[in-house]
């Protein structure tokens, strides 16, 4: 077995000049971008975006045939690491969330005209999407339950259903919508996977819903990426042809998006763990107190070693759930995956409060990122579904190969000395006969 924990020396100076470029100049945008439109941001970010394209790591989730670079999870889970410092830095380099994942879902689900007319321009950049599966009114976690429906009318599918947090749906150019085709058939084959291209008439974009981290209280469109948007679909028709994949196919498509994004996530999260760990840090050789630096005190060693020791323990989980899916796939990977999903969102969460804790006022005030980030970083126990979901997953994994025994468990210590007498007894009696006399 092959164990390695190198990073390739060519791509690491990647990772380097990724690393530098995303201090350098991505993270300074994020202090100046807030009141810009989406338009205004394009304009922001498009020079650094051909940087990116010149440096050929734009687009990296996808082999070149799509339009990208062929990159394996694991070498994307390192440069997706890098990318969580910034909430920008992942449409800078063309692998943001829900267009990589969309841009999977075709790439495995669509035909080559279906590819041409929005894969293709997805991974260009010149597209964006959103991917709606979310039901107010059904368990998020259960995609077997929703009601949105699709049903044949002629040349067309019409749709009929209520979405929301349907990620950056006000500014996409289509959306993939999951929808039952057939509410009579199995659980898991209820559902198809449509193209609604923006502006099909029926389909109403009703409000982007404010969160902690992206508040809205007007409840208006905020036509701008990072939005959650509500919709409905009123006698919404399209043509057949923006059908991805056949009937039934819905439930399985969405799964196939969803395995590579929770990596991502999950490297990204490492990603904002380091940048809060390296403010925790410099916090504690930096302030004083009673003459001392505040990382003299036990009880704050007590906190940068608990969070180095996390963070290791978070990136190690990640980075071999991207092993496992590289030489296996998805589908025997998603324990490691479940494992991921709710594990790390835990540790960010832990080690951001230490840091907002370790510089009090100023920690909670809008002076740092670090409340921006807590905030953000308080979805991420939900989406991709919520913590319970993989927890379940993974129990039910573990013991479903674990065999049940009848009367006294297998290491009962009676039982088992008495296996060991009967096994080892002639031999005991030998050495004992042969043991010298006092």
């Amino acid at each position: 077995m092959a164990w390695d924990f190198a990073t390739e020396p060519t791509f690491q100076k990647q990772l380097d000049w990724m690393r530098c470029f995303v201090d350098t100049d991505i993270i300074p945008l994020e202090l100046i971008s807030g009141d810009l439109d989406q338009p205004q941001l394009d304009i922001l970010l498009a020079p650094l975006k051909e940087q990116v394209k010149a440096a050929g790591l734009w687009a990296t989730h996808l082999p070149p045939e799509y339009g990208g670079q062929g990159m394996g999870q694991l070498p994307l889970a390192l440069m997706h690491e890098v990318l969580g410092r910034s909430v920008l830095a992942p449409e800078v380099f063309g692998n943001q969330a829900p267009d990589s994942g969309n841009a999977e879902l075709l790439a495995v689900g669509a035909n080559e005209e279906q590819k041409k007319r929005w894969l293709y321009p997805l991974m260009a950049g010149e597209l964006r999407s959103s991917f709606c599966l979310t039901e107010p009114d059904t368990a998020g976690s259960d995609p077997t339950t929703i009601r949105t429906t699709c049903r044949r009318d002629g040349d067309q599918w019409c749709l009929d259903g209520h979405k929301w947090f349907s990620s950056n749906a006000s500014v996409a150019d289509f959306l993939l919508v999951m929808a039952v085709s057939d509410p009579d058939a199995p659980p898991h084959q209820r559902a198809a996977m449509v193209v609604v291209p923006r502006n099909t008439p029926g389909l109403i974009l009703m409000r982007d819903v404010g969160t902690m981290a992206h508040a809205n209280e007007d409840g208006a469109l905020m036509r701008r990426i990072g939005g959650h948007t509500e919709l409905r679909f009123e006698n919404c028709r399209v043509p057949l042809d923006h059908m991805i994949g056949a009937p039934g196919e819905g439930f399985l498509l969405a799964q196939k998006r969803l395995s590579g994004g929770r990596i991502h996530h999950g490297m990204r999260m490492i990603g904002q763990c380091l940048r809060a760990y390296d403010m925790l840090c410099e916090r504690a050789a930096s302030r004083q107190l009673r003459g001392q630096a505040l990382g003299s005190m036990q009880r704050v060693q007590d906190m940068v070693a608990d969070s180095a020791s996390e963070i290791t323990m978070a990136r190690l989980l990640t980075l071999h759930a991207a092993w496992r899916m590289d030489h296996v796939d998805a589908r025997e990977s998603r324990v490691d995956i479940a494992m991921v999903k709710y594990q790390v969102p835990r540790i960010l969460y832990q080690v951001l409060d230490r840091a907002i804790q370790l510089h009090g006022a100023l920690g909670y005030s809008t002076d740092l990122p670090l409340e921006e980030m807590y905030r953000q970083a308080r979805a991420l126990r939900i989406a991709d579904g919520a913590d319970e979901l993989h927890r379940q997953t993974i129990a039910r994994a573990v013991l479903r190969d674990v065999k049940p025994v009848t009367g006294w468990p297998t290491e009962h210590i009676p039982t088992q000395r008495a296996a060991a007498l009967e096994r080892f007894g002639v031999l005991l009696e030998s050495l004992s006969s042969k043991a010298p006399r006092a």
